[in-house]
This record gives structure tokens, C-alpha cells and sequence, in this order.
């Protein structure tokens, strides 16, 4: 479903030039979930980037469900089929825009009709309900407000979520529910999850499979039993399972 091969992004040119990530190769399988770990900084949520556009500079192969992508430009089929999970679920929201506005836009710009029925299906899908629905972002909490981008998210019956760092703006209490919901989403609806995180409990729960990056490059993928069993091949990832069990 996903399949990156030798990706560099940067940003800049000349001596100004940042190289963000370097050589970037794995693939995602339809219906698995894969993260990208490591510290900030590392070039997780730069190859969400590059795949969604919104880092331009970049070089390589990236196919989308049989779909090679050239430059920033994506077609709406792309914006279909591939949608996106942000950090910080208020940022993310139009301040002065309610729930119904939100979620009836996007189905509206994906070219459905039935709006109202599908608005209260989105809103029941994320265990909000249509109480929610004509309340604005500041009157809904933080694990509110990310139930409803991943409603916004689900709009358009994608195939593929990209996740960056979905709970970690989130209080501790509600970051569980947040990640239940996406296992029985991704579970009912099929769908083939890429998630940012620098949290390996996380990854442990969400994942099958998990790439390491460092310093802008992957120096491991490994499986969750890997993970669990708390054995790495490379070093950096050792540390990095280690510094887990230490906090």
C-alpha cells in the first residue's frame, strides 16, 4: 500500500541546505500499521510530509497504492484515498467553524450528497454522537477535538490514514481511548495505518512493524515481537528501548 525507496527530503539550498531524511526505504502492506520512531528531529513527520506534499524538495520513489507520486501535486483521487492525522487536534480545527461545519464541508469538497446522515455516521464512528455536533473546537476537550479530525480524516472512506503523533498532545487518561479508537476503526473500516510517534508503548500497541530513524535515516526496521522482547540490532535502538524501560 505504501512503498518508499531511497527518499531524501531537504530543506533549502546551497549552504543553507537542511538534509531532513536520507535514504528512506520501507513499505507498508495493505491493512498493517508501521510507525516511524525516534527523538525529534529525526525525520518522522517529514516523510508524512513528503507524502501528503507538503514538503516539496525531495527526491526518490514514493507509490501510493500502486500510485507514484511526482513533486508537491496531488490529485483529489490522492486526497481520497490517503488523509492525514495531526498533532495537535485544536491547530488542526477552524476556530469559528462548529462539528457540522467541519465534517459537512469535507464531504461536501469529496462530492458526497447525503450530508446529514453521513455527518451523524462520523460523529457515532468516533464515539461523539450528535450532541457534538453544532458545538464549536473551545467548547470540546482535547481528546474531543482529535475524535472529530479523525472523523474529518474518515470523511472521504480513505484507504490509508497517516498518523503524526496522534495522542501525544493529549492528557495521559485520554490518550488510551484515542488509540482504541484507532485500532477498532482500522479494524473495521480496513484501513492501512503510517504512524509518527516517539513513544514505543505507543508503537507496541498501534503497530506490527516499526522503522527507526536517527539523524534523518532508517538504521532498523524491526517487529513488534522485536520490540516487546525488548532485542534490537542496532545500537541507537537499543538505547532508545532501554531509555523506555527507564522512565
Amino acid at each position: 500500500m505504501i512503498d518508499i525507496q531511497n527518499l531524501d527530503v531537504w530543506f533549502g539550498d546551497g549552504h543553507d541546505r537542511v538534509d531532513a531524511v536520507r535514504r528512506a526505504t520501507f513499505a507498508v502492506n495493505a491493512g498493517e500499521s508501521f510507525g516511524l520512531v525516534g527523538e525529534s528531529g529525526s525525520g518522522k513527520s517529514t516523510i508524512l510530509r513528503a507524502i501528503t506534499g507538503l514538503a516539496p524538495t525531495w527526491s526518490g520513489r514514493i507509490e501510493i497504492d500502486g500510485q507514484i507520486l511526482h513533486g508537491k501535486s496531488r490529485d483529489r483521487t490522492f486526497y481520497k484515498n490517503v488523509q492525514m492525522v495531526f498533532q495537535d487536534p485544536y491547530a488542526s480545527l477552524h476556530p469559528r467553524h462548529s462539528v457540522d461545519q467541519v465534517l459537512g464541508e469535507t464531504l461536501s469538497l469529496h462530492g458526497f450528497r447525503d450530508i446529514d446522515t453521513r455527518v451523524v455516521k462520523l460523529l457515532d464512528d468516533v464515539g461523539l454522537g450528535t450532541r457534538f455536533r453544532f458545538r464549536y473546537p473551545h467548547q470540546l476537550s482535547g481528546g474531543q477535538r482529535q475524535r472529530v479530525a479523525i472523523a474529518r480524516a474518515l470523511a472521504g472512506e480513505p484507504d490509508i490514514l497517516l498518523l503524526d503523533e496522534p495522542t501525544s498532545a493529549l492528557d495521559v487518561s485520554v490518550q488510551a481511548e484515542i488509540l482504541n479508537l484507532l485500532c477498532d476503526i482500522r479494524d473495521q473500516r480496513k484501513l492501512t495505518y503510517l504512524m509518527v510517534s516517539h513513544d514505543l508503548p505507543v508503537v507496541g500497541h498501534m503497530c506490527t512493524r516499526l522503522a527507526v530513524m536517527k539523524d534523518g535515516e532508517i538504521v532498523e526496521v524491526m517487529d513488534v515481537a522485536q520490540l516487546r522482547q525488548m532485542k534490537a540490532s542496532h545500537p541507537y535502538s537499543q538505547s532508545l528501548l532501554d531509555a523506555s524501560v527507564a522512565q
